[in-house]
């Protein structure tokens, strides 16, 4: 009889989850691993708020035509 691992022990138990239950338990580990530094914070995108602003002004072909060029 071969030896589970805790984390197929964890996989099982979880399965007896309800999904509510399941969505909870994600959460406390994403948090926990945010909390350990292992996941990073998620992107400020108020940042990226209007960054392409105006960048649809030219034809749009035109604009792909232009970027191809600019990588050769």
């Amino acid at each position: 009889m071969s030896k589970k691992s805790t984390l197929e022990k964890i996989e099982k138990e979880t399965e007896k989850l309800t999904p509510e239950e399941q969505l909870k338990l994600v959460e406390d580990l994403i948090h926990r691993l945010n909390a350990n530094g292992i996941i990073k914070e998620k992107e400020d995108w108020g940042k990226l708020y209007s960054l392409g602003k105006g960048l649809w002004k030219e034809d749009a072909q035109d604009y792909v035509n232009k970027l191809r060029k600019d990588r050769f």
